[in-house]
């Protein structure tokens, strides 16, 4: 494998982790892809195949905490709620929580329901069917509520807007609910954490009368914030006010309500709630709504939009443990059958009887969670880990058993339990941020050092005054490592598969041992003096250490490359022999090389695709790069690249080059072209240097005269990556 220099990254990590602010942690893509890959490992009992997308962002001055569209999920880890929490490792735990709030969302929330809600109130119906009206008063307020609906199109919108707060509020207190007992590892300790910075942040109903004293906040407000507390938490944080205050008896009088809304699994059932609580709390609602159009008036008066639902995220935007309303187009997620649900509790079960009885003490991760924990007397809370253990899901069942006996004893020495793994998924997170500014620095170094290098060499008259660029991507970027995880692995098939003979090959070559089975030969092997083939022969084959070997790779990255899907294969065979190379312990070093946009000035770029010394390992990422782009002056490009490989230390020194045609730069073509590269090889060819020149294209006939003996014909595309690597394979032999 490529050497990756880990000392001087080691150094550089040391010296950048102690300078991460909360702002680069909290906003790092790493974090991010930490979630993503949580949720990811979480989620796969629901057989759920999409990605979570997360955004972490950090707008200390917006009002918003967290949302999600269905497809990823925002967070604004600079809001107050996060920065006021004291210590890197309880923000870290609050920030756990808003994403597995949001991710609730995603698996639990039904979505399609809610859009059906609001077509149908559009529609001046009741969806899925109209409350349970048991009062005069209630049947006084239906009829008021609808209209007053009716009425205008702007009292629609508002009685919409109003209706997704209500449902909102039955929702956050579902999905936390199911977010807590289907995950009660790093998401459910991340969410309780959350919960209970909401909690302390939650005013009084004293405190809540006060601010509507004074103006600042409407009783419905009041009334919503209750309900919020009694879905999340079950309780109410009363203060100094008697139960008879009408809050807290309207609350009160929707408490069953409530938690039928909490306890069903059916959106549906949940929006039916909402419907009866709009008709009991409309006197409330409608007061709330002509107090909001007041607000409404004053926002545009001050040159605000004014939109509906930019005011009611203004005014209740307040309310201690809301959230933004969550939007999307799908359903929930799809509970397991219960045939599912036996096939994979018996596998669980197969799983832990097999490991356990091997006495190789690998249980299930969630059994050898507990058992650690109970045998050492520690936290019986689960360690947190990048991979998913398995679990038995939600089931049906018929019947409970029936224990005998059975006491009642009291526990004095119980204290909270702690879930002490926060820090270490900090400091994971935290190693891999600083590992990766340690690369990234290091690769910017190396990149002027690079061009340094390229200023210093000698490229001939007919390169004079031609300026040299060498670029390198210093971090690779989420999405290349997505495309190349996309098309890998047939590749890496391949890769594999050259590999095979090879690897057994070398093994018997550097072992040594009896070699049977042969035509001609001294010695005679007594034992196959009955095959009738002839193969009675055998030598001693002595140990034959193998030549060390390094390999450097040229591409042209021409306009024409784009043709015919020639660069595609191009990149295909840099990344077969890129991990062929790697697997067998052979330095490679990949390049590509064009010219600038400029034509009037037009110079050489070289693209830094893989190096020898490797600081990130994240080199076959960068081969994504590789593209047609624009002309291409190749003796420039093949002397750096030669003067590159001829400073290796290794006994065999292959560059291969792979091309569509002929030299074509501005005032560099022809036949002078042709001659500088002929000089180029010769040069290097004294200083060690093998060359193979792959033709690709229409000009094969003109690299086989540019080239001679190093010329390679690839007619079939398809042959490129098997016949590199078969020009490697034929070099270890040397």
């Amino acid at each position: 494998m490529a050497r990756v220099n880990h000392k001087l990254v080691k150094q550089r990590l040391n010296e950048k982790r102690s300078k991460i602010t909360d702002r680069q942690f909290f906003t790092s893509r790493i974090l991010a892809g930490h979630f993503e890959d949580i949720a990811a490992a979480q989620t796969r009992r629901y057989n759920y195949r999409r990605r979570v997308r997360v955004n972490l962002e950090w707008k200390p001055k917006e009002n918003y905490v967290a949302s999600t569209n269905n497809m990823s999920i925002t967070m604004n880890c600079g809001h107050p709620f996060v920065t006021k929490v004291r210590g890197r490792e309880n923000r870290y735990n609050v920030v756990c929580g808003m994403f597995a709030h949001e991710l609730g969302h995603i698996l639990y929330t039904d979505f399609l329901a809610n859009q059906t809600h609001q077509n149908y109130i559009a529609a001046y119906k009741w969806y899925p069917y109209p409350p349970d009206m048991k009062t005069t008063a209630e049947i006084r307020n239906e009829k008021s509520f609808w209209n007053y609906t009716k009425a205008s199109s702007e009292n629609l919108k508002w009685v919409q807007y109003i209706a997704s707060y209500i449902e909102n509020i039955l929702e956050d207190g579902y999905i936390e609910n199911r977010m807590l007992n289907d995950f009660p590892g790093t998401l459910g300790y991340g969410l309780s954490e959350t919960r209970r910075v909401h909690y302390e942040n939650m005013s009084t109903v004293t405190q809540l009368i006060e601010r509507e004293d004074s103006g600042e906040i409407h009783i419905f407000e009041t009334i919503m914030q209750l309900m919020l507390s009694y879905a999340k938490f079950g309780e109410i944080k009363y203060g100094d006010e008697p139960l008879s205050d009408e809050r807290i008896n309207t609350v009160f009088a929707l408490i069953s309500d409530i938690d039928s809304a909490l306890l069903t699994r059916s959106g549906k059932e949940r929006l039916s709630v909402v419907n009866i609580i709009m008709v009991k709390c409309w006197e409330y609602i409608e007061s709330f709504l002509e107090y909001c159009k007041e607000r409404q008036k004053e926002m545009m008066d001050a040159g605000g939009s004014g939109d509906e639902s930019d005011v009611l995220s203004a005014i209740l935007g307040a309310l201690a443990g809301s959230s933004e309303i969550a939007e999307g187009t799908t359903a929930p997620v799809k509970e397991e059958s219960d045939e599912d649900i036996k096939m994979a509790t018996a596998g669980k079960r197969d799983e832990t009887h097999s490991d356990a009885g091997d006495g190789s003490g690998k249980d299930s991760d969630d059994t050898a969670a507990s058992v650690s924990g109970n045998a050492e007397g520690e936290s019986e809370k689960q360690e947190t880990s990048e991979s998913e253990g398995g679990r038995i899901p939600y089931h049906h069942t018929d019947r409970v058993s029936e224990p005998l006996g059975g006491t009642i004893s009291r526990d004095d020495e119980y204290d909270n339990e702690v879930y002490n793994k926060a820090a270490s998924d900090i400091e994971r997170v935290l190693d891999k941020m600083a590992e990766k500014a340690a690369c990234e620095e290091l690769e910017n170094e190396r990149i002027r050092e690079l061009n340094d290098t390229a200023q210093n060499i000698s490229y001939g008259d007919i390169h004079s005054g031609v300026n040299i660029k060498i670029k390198r991507i210093a971090s690779v970027k989420e999405e290349m490592v997505e495309q190349y995880n996309m098309i890998a692995e047939p590749l890496l098939n391949i890769s594999r598969q050259l590999q095979k003979s090879l690897i057994q090959q070398l093994k018997e070559n550097r072992r040594g041992g009896v070699q049977t089975n042969l035509l001609m030969g001294r010695r005679l092997n007594a034992r196959a003096i009955c095959r009738n083939d002839g193969k009675v022969f055998m030598k001693n084959s002595l140990p034959n250490e193998v030549p060390e070997l390094a390999v450097a790779l040229l591409l042209d990255e021409s306009g024409s490359m784009g043709c015919a899907d020639r660069c595609t294969y191009a990149r295909a065979s840099a990344i077969i022999l890129y991990d062929f190379c790697q697997k067998l312990g052979i330095p490679v070093m990949v390049y590509g090389h064009s010219t600038n946009r400029d034509y009037s000035d037009e110079g050489v770029e070289l693209y830094s695709y893989a190096e020898f010394d490797s600081f990130d390992n994240d080199d076959k990422y960068r081969m994504m790069d590789i593209d047609a782009r624009r002309n291409n002056r190749d003796g420039a490009a093949l002397r750096f690249t030669a003067e590159q490989l001829s400073k290796r230390p290794e006994e065999v020194k292959l560059l291969i080059i792979v091309s569509d045609g002929q030299p074509a730069a501005s005032g560099y073509s022809g036949t002078a072209s042709e001659e500088d590269l002929r000089g180029i090889k010769q040069e290097y060819q004294k200083k060690g240097i093998l060359f193979v020149a792959a033709a690709i294209g229409d000009d094969k006939v003109n690299i086989e005269r540019i080239y001679g003996d190093s010329f390679l014909d690839i007619t079939d595309l398809n042959q490129l990556p098997t016949k590199l690597t078969a020009v490697v394979k034929r070099h270890i032999w040397v």
